[in-house]
């Protein structure tokens, strides 16, 4: 990994003093000893006119791989190849920014013992960074650093091959920012955007990372228009720490638009009498819908395909009943994350016996997938291209066949409720995607009449009148399977059947679906913008 950084002077104020404000002296080059390899120091030129300090970051493989995730439980994805063969060691990612932090802290703080005069002075600054995993591609690069007062913001994708130029760019750019900006703005910047941009951090993300986000961000995140995406990105996603964040950076603006100090604005509640409900999130909504699903159909041994980072699995643990959870995904690094969350190491025999983690594509038949209670797809169809639908129908209905399938996905109809989420866009970046009620109905009832199941559909959070819930959930019985008394095949409305706490109420039953209709057009539009809406 390579970084560099520019500037330019004059004789009363030379170029040289970027030496001064790094705390690294121009005439030699230094190493530095980190976690993941060693970070070296140098400057390829250093004169009054322009001076120019690298950092290079020579990552030890080896030592990322054992200092990693651990080796996990249960067939979780540690011993996949792929961290052995990856990106780590060449392209900027949260181990530059970690070396940044290390060898370049007190410029970062904003500290500069010899010459602190020199910390506020605005500088002509030029960063260069060779290769950058961009999750998102130039178009994101733009929407994080332009705000920040870069005069060029020039993100140039690099080819997957320069002798294969028909095979496309990659996901990686060279990065060249331009602009006048005290440095210690310019190093916070980059320490918190590069994990941002490559979406992925090499270690446990815990409530700390909230502290280190909103000091290095201090002055510029507040206000920064794609804050959102930056800090669910910056803390892996992470609802809780996010949501933390979140509402100490709003704190933070409205304080700074007070002339006030945030803790004077941070007083009006006492945390011991706070009696306000709060909405629960969707997420949460939908977990309990599934939960309660589950218990309903007596289920003890669990597939949770699609597991994604193990929010699901996490919630079957606490609850004795589930004797078996396995969480299948086909990314090694959502299941890294999953394995961290779980606390898989640390995890006693007897409940990490509970859990298992398999590395796999639910488009293929997998004999390791037989024989469950009950199989949960949730929220995984609308990623997958329609043409692949079938293959994902056969491998869970098909082949897996387990007594009980839930499958929610996000009502289309309800998408206008979303107040930042333009019209004809979808809530994902990644949703391929989003069926009305009519269409899922369809498809369920479709898929149902082929495979030998009965499917009841019921909502997920607030029901609204005229467009239905934002999550809508289809439960399949299985018709061979004896505890189940109906026998026939199709689709049935039980619409306010179910309630987030697993509650029935039958009464109100709108008919059965035809199961020899095919399923309606999938609506293909474009994806929004990463960060958008979720």
């Amino acid at each position: 990994m390579f970084l560099t950084i520019s500037t330019t002077g004059t004789p009363e104020r030379p170029a040289t003093d970027l030496g001064f404000l790094l705390h690294k002296h121009p005439g030699k080059a230094q190493a530095f000893p980190t976690s993941h390899g060693t970070a070296h120091v140098f400057y390829p030129e250093a004169a009054p006119e322009r001076c120019t300090a690298a950092l290079l970051l020579e990552v030890d493989p080896v030592a990322l791989v054992r200092r990693g995730q651990g080796k996990g439980r249960g067939g979780a994805p540690d011993a996949a190849l792929a961290q052995y063969v990856n990106d780590r060691p060449y392209a900027a990612s949260s181990l530059l920014s970690v070396a940044l932090r290390a060898v370049f802290g007190s410029a970062l703080n904003g500290r500069c013992a010899a010459r602190p005069e020199l910390v506020e002075q605005v500088r002509p600054l030029r960063i260069e960074i060779p290769a950058l995993p961009a999750r998102g591609g130039a178009e994101l690069v733009h929407r994080l650093f332009d705000p920040l007062g870069w005069e060029l913001v020039r993100p140039e994708p690099l080819p997957l091959d320069e002798q294969f130029p028909e095979w496309g760019d990659s996901r990686y750019v060279r990065l060249v920012l331009e602009g006048e900006l005290r440095l210690t703005d310019a190093l916070r910047q980059l320490y918190v955007l590069l994990p941002v941009l490559d979406d992925a951090k090499h270690y446990w993300v815990a409530p700390d990372e909230v502290d280190k986000l909103l000091r290095a961000g201090d002055g510029w995140l507040a206000g920064h228009p794609e804050n959102g995406l930056i800090t669910s990105r910056y803390l892996a996603r992470q609802a809780r720490l996010t949501r933390d964040a979140l509402e100490r950076l709003e704190l933070a603006r409205l304080a700074e638009a007070d002339g006030s100090e945030a803790e004077d604005l941070d007083n009006a509640v006492d945390e011991d009498t706070d009696t306000v409900e709060r909405p629960v999130p969707l997420a949460v909504r939908r977990r309990e819908a599934i939960v309660a699903a589950l218990r309903a159909a007596g289920a003890a041994r669990v597939l949770d395909l699609g597991c994604g980072q193990g929010q699901l699995v996490q919630e079957l643990l606490r609850d004795v009943s589930f004797t078996e959870i396995t969480g299948v995904d086909v990314s090694v690094r959502a299941l890294g994350t999953a394995a961290r969350r779980l606390r898989l190491e640390r995890m006693g025999e007897k409940q990490s016996g509970r859990v298992t983690l398999l590395q796999g594509s639910l488009a293929y038949t997998d004999d390791r997938l037989a024989g469950y209670d009950a199989a949960v797809l949730s929220e995984v169809v609308e990623h997958l291209d329609p043409p692949r639908l079938p293959a994902l129908e056969y491998a869970v209905f098909g082949a897996a066949r387990p007594r009980t399938v839930l499958v929610t996905t996000p009502n289309a109809e309800y998408n206008v409720r979303w107040e930042t989420l333009p019209a004809g866009r979808f809530r994902h970046a990644d949703h391929r995607f989003e069926w009305t009620r009519a269409e899922f109905r369809d498809w369920a009832g479709a898929v149902a009449g082929r495979y030998g199941y009965v499917v009841e559909f019921t909502p997920v959070g607030e029901d609204d009148p005229e467009v239905g819930p934002p999550t809508q959930m289809a439960a399949f019985t299985r018709t061979d399977d004896p505890r189940d008394p109906r026998g026939t095949t199709g689709a049935r409305d039980t619409r306010g059947a179910h309630d987030n706490t697993g509650a029935r109420d039958t009464t109100d039953t709108r008919g059965t679906t035809d199961t020899t209709n095919t399923p309606q057009t999938v609506r293909t539009t474009d994806t929004p913008k990463e960060g958008e809406a979720a």
